[in-house]
């Protein structure tokens, strides 16, 4: 997403990362939590909830970057603004301390890289390659993945079927990889929370320290009052659609015995519908292990054609714009379908992990944001709503399978 000067990060550990605490009138201990968040997004949610200007509590900065604390019992109420009000899935990132959550607004540099520089070669040469692939992609087999993950009663990531459903995907992962020794799939995992996120990783065989990134998150989330642990959230656009199409390009790699120059990763991240917190540590951790990430493809919903006009559009904010012109290009090229952009605010999906640590990231999405599907973070979340197929999302598994062969040569 786009280096706006409205940020918006919003901090939602519920577990080891409490800042501080207060009792309830109960005798209850409820946890507090530091946040950044946009201007625009701290206007709205003081306006709608009367939360307290306390400048002890709440840092302001010159690029428009707002440091505040929360309860955890205000969470929800925030969520239910970033959805209602600005059309955002997530819209916030979480942050373990007042420290961390400075670091991150005074980082200007790292942001500013992320949307400017270029990072590799963009060039487009590996027609033939990438058009035999493509041929192999199926609708049919994103269907059944997206059915098998919304038949979980949610993939909340707190929740035990949380849990469950990263290991479906592990187990998918590992199945699809079998016999190559060039392949592994492990979690990484988070102290904070129990649902992991899962990695797959296709080890380069020239230059293995330049590494591409396709990802989207694995949770889902349905409500925003109550113990959504319990809550039906069957999430088949948000964002089981995702993980459809990220597991069929793997499937479409693996079964045509694709060898890449560079290291390849796939991730189904955790806990992005409750601040980002699964990619965020993914790529904090990739920045301390100085890796070479030379481009970041993020697949957060892709199978509902909300837009009559267009079939893809890139979003602009926070992201890296060489990047998106070779996206564009891609599209134009392979998918041949149209395709436009527009903004998602800040921290609306995991590429604004990557975005936050100066690795260049993009995100193809299935619809204007004015236009996407509104019955995200509901039970109505079924793939019903695209007509019981996956034709749509077909066309995001073509431009990944472009993104990923075309970067690595």
């Amino acid at each position: 997403m786009k280096l706006g000067l409205s940020l918006l990060l919003l901090s939602v550990i519920i577990g080891s990362f409490a800042l501080e605490s207060e009792t309830f009138a109960s005798g209850q201990i409820e946890r507090e939590f530091w946040v950044t968040i946009g201007q625009d997004a701290a206007l709205q949610i003081e306006k709608t909830f009367g939360f307290k200007d306390n400048a002890s509590e709440k840092h302001e900065f010159a690029n428009g970057i707002t440091v505040m604390k929360v309860r955890e019992s205000e969470i929800d109420q925030i969520t239910h603004v970033m959805h209602d009000k600005f059309h955002r899935c997530g819209g916030f990132i979480g942050h373990d301390s007042l420290s961390e959550a400075l670091e991150w607004a005074n980082n200007d540099s790292e942001r500013f890289q992320a949307k400017s520089m270029s990072f590799t070669d963009y060039s487009i040469n590996q027609g033939d390659n990438v058009r035999a692939l493509m041929t192999e992609l199926s609708a049919t087999n994103i269907t059944s993945t997206i059915q098998q993950l919304a038949s979980f009663k949610n993939r909340y990531y707190k929740s035990q079927t949380g849990q469950d459903s990263q290991k479906l995907v592990k187990e998918t992962w590992e199945a699809l990889v079998q016999g190559r020794t060039d392949a592994k799939v492990e979690f990484f995992r988070h102290a904070g929370w129990p649902q992991p996120t899962v990695i797959l990783t296709l080890a380069g065989s020239e230059t293995p320290q330049d590494i591409i990134v396709l990802g989207g998150h694995g949770d889902s989330i349905s409500g925003y009052f109550g113990d959504r642990s319990a809550n039906h959230a069957p999430g088949a656009d948000d964002n089981a659609s995702g993980i459809a199409t990220l597991t069929e390009i793997v499937r479409v790699l693996m079964t045509s015995s694709y060898r890449p120059k560079h290291t390849i990763k796939f991730m189904a991240y955790a806990a992005e519908e409750v601040g980002l917190w699964g990619s965020k540590e993914v790529a904090q951790q990739a920045k301390r292990d100085n890796q070479n990430i030379i481009g970041v493809m993020q697949l957060d919903m892709t199978n509902y054609k909300g837009s009559s006009d267009l079939d893809i559009v890139l979003m602009s904010d926070y992201t890296n714009a060489e990047q998106n012109a070779f996206m564009g290009r891609l599209i134009d090229e392979y998918v041949k379908v149209p395709w436009g952009q527009d903004r998602c605010g800040y921290a609306c999906s995991d590429h604004a992990s990557w975005h936050g640590q100066g690795f260049p990231a993009s995100m193809p999405f299935e619809a204007r944001m004015s236009e996407m599907n509104r019955r995200i973070h509901t039970p109505q979340d079924t793939i019903d709503l695209s007509g019981g197929n996956a034709q749509h999302a077909l066309k995001f598994a073509k431009l990944g399978v472009a993104f990923a062969v075309e970067l690595d040569n």
